[in-house]
């Protein structure tokens, strides 16, 4: 048998033995919340001047008047979760990293 042959054979064997506890440990609740929250962290770290107003997404985007498109509402969402949930956030992100260093 070839090399290639091989190291595919070994690669299929090492995926079935993992395969099944892939499948159990992405579907978790504990994973769920962890991946909304780095979601949400990622949210609170828009810088608006670097980045936000250069795509078009700055507070000056946001309608203030007549019926409000989903662009303003995305735009009122970031800056709402931007000021209310920083201070929330850090106690959060240290009650999980705490959990995450002494449970894993």
């Amino acid at each position: 048998r070839s090399f290639f042959s091989l190291f595919v054979a070994e690669v299929f064997s090492i995926l079935q033995s993992f395969l099944p506890q892939l499948f159990t440990m992405a579907l978790t609740l504990g994973s769920l919340l962890e991946a909304i929250l780095l979601l949400v962290n990622a949210v609170a770290i828009l810088h608006e001047q670097r980045f936000l107003s250069k795509v078009g997404w700055g507070s000056d985007g946001a309608q203030t008047f007549g019926e409000p498109t989903v662009k303003s509402k995305i735009i009122t969402l970031i800056n709402s979760v931007r000021t209310l949930l920083r201070v929330p956030l850090i106690g959060v992100n240290i009650v999980v990293i705490v959990y995450e260093l002494a449970l894993g």
